[in-house]
């Protein structure tokens, strides 16, 4: 059996995503970090973060 590992990307869809879940959550925390790694990856898009 022949089995390989694929490195799975998050595109900006998916981050946004999680973003919505979290702030639909209320996990600041999480929140901050989804926009951390949105800034590190895009770093064109400007993001606003949660009070």
């Amino acid at each position: 059996m022949d089995t390989t590992q694929q490195k799975t990307t998050l595109q900006l869809d998916d981050y946004l995503d999680l973003l919505n879940l979290a702030m639909n959550i209320g996990d600041v925390k999480w929140q901050k970090e989804i926009i951390r790694k949105l800034t590190a990856a895009y770093p064109a898009v400007e993001c606003k973060q949660p009070q």
